[in-house]
């Protein structure tokens, strides 16, 4: 497993806030992540631009540890962290993706962050009550070992329906023929439906889909809700399909 270095960036504002430092990056080591201090690299009579410049080129993430003061010094440009500012603000010029900055938040009041960072996602590390889940947080992104794991797109699947059934000529052929012996042996001119449907001894999904196919032909004609009327065409189709006498 690859180990990430990291470097740590942050501002001496007072004994108890480098303690804080100190216990994050023991911490860091502790869970397989190289972190890079002053406190430990750097010597009284190192040169401290050339430290800071060549820990922030070499490291693989950067933690920008934000309090108040940090904050004001790299607006300022104050100081050591000021320094710092201007390589990584070069750094990212160059390459606008980079994510190689992480800020990370230390703060009593609401959060803020120096103005070249304020488009960058944070964590929060000023309640000690969500110290642990921030920190989860923050090994898991150095190691890139997200809790959440997008999955991969399946390939999408929908169910068919079966090819609509087709109704035959046979069908029609069924259909005009009762038509045609309730139409010879009724006085009334119109038939009603119901009655159709039970006489042709079909569904009734089959028999709609034969009543359209003859309406569409123009063998029949409905009238109302439920009563049909044969056509002069489906009188004459009778005539040709032999239903009735020619006589």
């Amino acid at each position: 497993m690859t180990i990430p270095k990291v470097f740590i960036s942050y501002s001496h504002d007072s004994l108890d806030h480098k303690k804080w430092i100190l216990d994050l990056a023991t911490n860091l080591r502790a869970n397989g992540v190289d972190a890079i201090i002053d406190q430990w690299d750097l010597q009284p009579g190192d040169d401290l631009p050339h430290f800071m410049e060549t820990q922030l080129n070499s490291a693989d993430r950067v933690l920008m540890v934000c309090t108040e003061k940090y904050v004001e010094k790299a607006n300022t440009g104050v100081g050591g962290v000021g320094y710092e500012r201007m390589i990584i603000t070069a750094d990212l010029l160059q390459r606008i993706d980079s994510n190689k900055v992480i800020p990370i938040i230390r703060q009593i009041e609401a959060p803020i962050l120096p103005t070249f960072l304020k488009t960058k996602l944070y964590l929060n590390f000023s309640r000690p009550d969500q110290y642990e889940f921030s920190f989860d947080e923050l090994v898991r992104t150095l190691h890139n070992a997200p809790l959440y794991v997008k999955p991969p797109i399946a390939t999408a699947s929908f169910p068919s329906l079966p090819n609509p059934a087709q109704p035959t000529g046979d069908g029609i052929r069924e259909l005009m023929s009762t038509m045609i012996k309730n139409f010879e042996n009724s006085s009334d001119l119109n038939m009603f439906y119901p009655a159709l449907l039970e006489q042709t001894h079909i569904s009734r999904v089959m028999f709609d889909l034969l009543i359209m196919e003859a309406e569409q032909k123009g063998l029949i004609r409905r009238i109302k809700h439920n009563w049909i009327e044969l056509t002069n065409i489906g009188k004459l189709y009778a005539v040709e399909n032999e239903l009735i006498s020619k006589n």
